[in-house]
């Protein structure tokens, strides 16, 4: 299998090595806080541990821990590699710095992957000389359990490099999607920013308490969404799919959508929700809340798995 490199080791770091390390591939990882890709180690055995009571490792954790390996440096991370995934600060100057290092070290074959989660590949790539195999690997947190990832390449990323970077996708179990092209934040962000901008407005106006609001989506469009896409919901929800949908619906959500201006995070409204969801889950509560949620994804994964979904 393929050498992978992990630069950068937090939460998304750490979830990228288990991912290709469950699939078999050889992984280093390397981060730029001294220790931190030691300290990652643990935090990997403690996850694998998870996934596996969970039925989700075909392996025993340490088999597959043992092909995470922490470096002491970025060379020797890069060394040998042949796909590289950075997860360093989601600010411009330190992207624009690791990808210039990143570039020179590798040889022009290697894949040089970013998981920001909103900063365009054609922002900090355009003066290298190997800019054509830069792209965006947008996953979503975390992605050893939710296993979406964007594939968003610069106006000048080569076709064959979002070709390649898909087939390691397949080959590892994530779910890869192709944008055409560059958007601000990418396609699952907006389409999260139109459900939460609206959320937040639900709760502004005095329609909805925070905690019946998140019950519209636990309860209601997460179960469908779960399974199904916004449209394949569409097609299934009109007799006649989607020309019937648009017939019968398209009116109302027309007017509905023009209700929608942009929304600006008021901080009376921000302030009203953080202490709803206080008064539902103490601040001390979060960890074990956030475990909580893990192991229903888990859960929510195995289930999917078994029924083929």
């Amino acid at each position: 299998m393929d050498n992978i490199a992990i630069i950068g080791t937090g939460l998304i770091g750490r979830s990228w090595a288990m991912v290709f390390a469950r699939a078999g591939h050889s992984v280093r990882i390397w981060d730029a806080e001294p220790r931190a890709a030691q300290a990652a180690i643990g935090i990997i055995h403690e996850r694998l541990g998870d996934l596996s009571a969970a039925g989700l490792l075909a392996e025993t954790p340490a088999m597959v821990a043992a092909r995470i390996t922490a470096v002491g440096s970025m060379e020797e991370c890069l060394a040998g590699a042949a796909y590289v995934q950075e997860n360093g600060p989601e600010r411009l100057d330190p992207k624009i710095a690791l990808f210039a290092a990143m570039d020179a070290i590798c040889g022009p074959e290697v894949i040089l992957a970013s998981s920001t989660s909103g900063i365009p590949a054609s922002a900090f790539t355009e003066a290298l000389p190997g800019r054509a195999r830069c792209l965006v690997a947008h996953p979503v947190n975390p992605p050893y359990l939710v296993p979406l990832v964007e594939l968003v390449g610069a106006p000048w990323t080569a076709p064959e490099v979002i070709a390649r970077a898909r087939s390691l996708m397949d080959s590892v179990k994530q779910v890869p999607v192709v944008a055409h092209k560059e958007t601000r934040g990418f396609v699952l962000n907006r389409l999260q920013a139109a459900l939460v901008a609206e959320a937040f407005r639900m709760v502004r106006d005095g329609v909805m308490s925070v905690e019946d609001v998140d019950a519209c989506v636990k309860h209601g469009l997460g179960l469908r969404w779960a399974f199904m896409g916004p449209f394949e919901t569409c097609d299934l929800n009109a007799p006649g799919g989607i020309p019937d949908y648009a017939l019968r619906y398209g009116p109302l959500l027309s007017q509905l959508t023009e209700e929608m201006p942009p929304y600006d995070f008021d901080a009376p409204t921000v302030a009203r929700v953080a202490a709803e969801r206080r008064a539902l889950v103490p601040e001390a509560g979060l960890g074990e809340r956030a475990a909580w949620r893990d192991r229903e994804l888990m859960a929510l994964v195995a289930h999917k798995a078994k029924r083929g979904g």
